[in-house]
């Protein structure tokens, strides 16, 4: 583990690999760790770097202060990129750190030169309405809600089983790995940020922003808004390609890391 000073914080991160630098950005409850069931393969021809944002582990954060904010989160991001060596560089991110990267990538395109974004989270405006026919399903903001509510109240273990399965299904929390597990318990406290980070909604203007080389990556699984989000996003985005890892879920990477490594990687050197 290393570490940048960025915005008067110690912003963590692993490296692996050589060449080109691919910064990997992780999503809720996630830290440097949630990338490493696929840095082998991503590691076999590029420098990878994976961070763990503001607050999230290896600090064991109280939920105390008022800094916990999306636009916070990318500005580290955007601060952290601008200390390696060898910008632009690629950018990954997954679920609300796939949020974060397409924001660095609108805000400073001159930084990214590929961006690959896993499901990124977050919700459409009116500018961008999904196709008609898109099953209702409910707000994964509301599951946050109420994962904040049990940890307040001391059930972590139900907090973090109530969002997971609020993604990935019913009964999906049981077969989740012990060591994936304990990184989701040892950023649980997140959730109290999260609630109040001031997360905007994805526009038409947003999307049309972005003119860096994008690939948007879903899980075949997947259901729910995630699984259409970025399906959305690519009609709007100039250029961008798409892939669906089979059988997989909104953490595809954990669940087929070679697919996903392979498609990464394929796009990355194009």
């Amino acid at each position: 583990m290393q570490s940048f000073r960025v915005n008067d914080y110690d912003m963590a991160y692993l490296e692996v690999g050589e060449g080109h630098p691919l910064v990997c950005v992780h999503g809720t409850l996630g830290d440097f760790r949630t990338w490493y069931s696929v840095l082998g393969p991503l590691a076999k021809g590029h420098r990878v770097i994976s961070v763990s944002l503001r607050h999230f582990f290896p600090e064991h954060w109280d939920a105390v202060g008022d800094d916990y904010k999306m636009a916070q989160h990318v500005s580290d991001v955007i601060a952290f990129i601008e200390q390696i060596r060898h910008t632009p560089v690629d950018l990954m991110g997954h679920s609300r750190g796939g949020h974060i990267a397409f924001r660095v990538a609108q805000a400073r395109p001159d930084l990214v030169r590929k961006l690959v974004l896993a499901e990124p989270g977050g919700d459409l405006d009116a500018s961008l309405p999904v196709p008609e026919g898109t099953p209702a399903h409910p707000p994964l903001a509301a599951r946050t809600a109420r994962s904040v509510e049990m940890i307040r109240a001391g059930d972590i273990e139900g907090a973090l089983q109530n969002f997971y399965e609020g993604i990935e299904g019913d009964g999906s929390w049981r077969r989740v790995p012990a060591a994936a597990k304990q990184q989701l318990r040892d950023n649980a406290l997140t959730f109290l940020g999260q609630i109040n980070e001031q997360r905007r909604p994805y526009t038409l203007s947003d999307a049309q922003a972005i003119k860096t080389p994008t690939l948007l990556i879903g899980g075949g699984a997947t259901t729910g808004s995630l699984s259409v989000m970025w399906r959305v996003l690519a009609e709007h985005i100039t250029g961008s390609k798409t892939a669906v890892i089979p059988n997989a879920g909104h953490w595809m990477f954990e669940q087929a890391p070679l697919e996903f490594g392979e498609r990464v990687n394929l796009f990355l050197a194009e």
